[in-house]
């Protein structure tokens, strides 16, 4: 894998994506296309419309009276938007019938534009028309430095195609987290892991998503450890903050959750402080715990002892004048 691919999928079902229209989707659905899962297949599984693909698939295109034949395409709104480092296109399982090409456009728009009034939005091609193979994942490189909302996925003429990844760098918008209560380790709103001891089972970057795991897979998990140490986790928070309650949660995780857990922060200098002393954790429930320090932070590290996991950590508190200078910089350079 190339090495945007460690970075969020923007345009994630589970963060909020949604594929808000579709010139067609005559065979599968449309909305398949940004499934969390990876694609699945059952062979000779007809259904009224033919063998059943976990992806997106338009019927044959055929030229009109002028010998025009046109292309299909898929209008993506992403869950999170911010700079796209890279897209995948996905064709896994279709062989007979996967699009020889296609192009990926993007653009910015503010609100919650419908897809008629997207129409006349200022598209970027962020991924030129680029030939495809069938059942293969195609990675493709975007250097453009512009904050996206939208993407739109087009295919030559038509076919099938089960996954579509949008890889980039969160970008929140600054008026929506100034001056209020947020929570600084959300990946909506910019935070990311940049380290972490083990991620055997799943990736800690889990624990920022929003909403709650409904499962184990859904959290981060480490391996079980045979030493003394212990597990832990570097997260970079949106900007810098205070925080003023801290939430672990183990929820799922009932024979395999951290014993105790112990917070620390680091300021813009680089020194660390303790936030949260070693406090010890139940299996299968939400720790919210006050913390009574006005300390700017800009990153927390979470020690997990001995290992185990957590299914989601919160990180509420607000923004300083410097986290706010910084992100509304960066927003503003990203849209000018």
């Amino acid at each position: 894998m190339t090495d945007f691919s460690s970075l969020p999928d923007l345009a994630l079902r589970t963060l909020g994506g949604s594929v808000i229209a579709a010139s067609d989707e005559s065979f599968e659905e449309k909305e398949n296309l940004i499934n969390p899962w990876a694609p699945k297949f059952s062979p000779e599984t007809f259904g009224a419309k033919g063998q059943e693909y976990d992806g997106w698939e338009t019927a044959r295109r055929r030229p009109d009276e002028n010998g025009h034949l046109g292309h299909d395409w898929a209008l993506v709104r992403l869950g999170l938007p911010g700079v796209i480092r890279g897209v995948v296109i996905d064709t896994a399982w279709f062989k007979g019938n996967y699009p020889p090409h296609a192009s990926v456009e993007a653009c910015a728009a503010g609100g919650y534009p419908s897809p008629a009034e997207l129409e006349d939005a200022a598209w970027t091609e962020i991924v030129p028309k680029s030939a495809l193979q069938g059942d293969a994942a195609h990675e493709f490189k975007v250097d453009v430095e512009r904050r996206f909302t939208h993407v739109r996925l087009n295919m030559f003429p038509d076919g099938g195609i089960a996954r579509l990844r949008v890889h980039g760098e969160v970008v929140p918008d600054p008026r929506l987290l100034s001056g209020l209560t947020i929570d600084l380790a959300a990946l909506e709103n910019g935070a990311r892991v940049t380290e972490c001891s083990n991620m055997f089972y799943s990736s800690p970057d889990n624990m920022l998503f929003p909403g709650s795991a409904r499962n184990q897979a859904e959290g981060w998990e480490t391996a079980r450890r045979r030493d003394r140490n212990n597990d832990w986790a570097i997260v970079r928070l949106a900007a810098p903050g205070e925080i003023t309650l801290a939430e672990f949660d183990t929820t799922n995780l009932k024979f395999n959750a951290p014993a105790a857990v112990t917070l620390s922060g680091r300021n813009s200098s680089g020194q660390w402080r303790e936030l949260l002393p070693k406090t010890h954790l139940q299996p299968d429930t939400r720790h919210r715990i006050r913390l009574d320090s006005d300390a700017e932070v800009t990153h927390v590290r979470v020690d997990i002892h001995p290992d185990g996991g957590l299914a989601r950590l919160r990180l509420w508190g607000s923004l300083t004048s410097a986290g706010e200078t910084l992100l509304t910089s960066r927003y503003t350079a990203l849209t000018a």
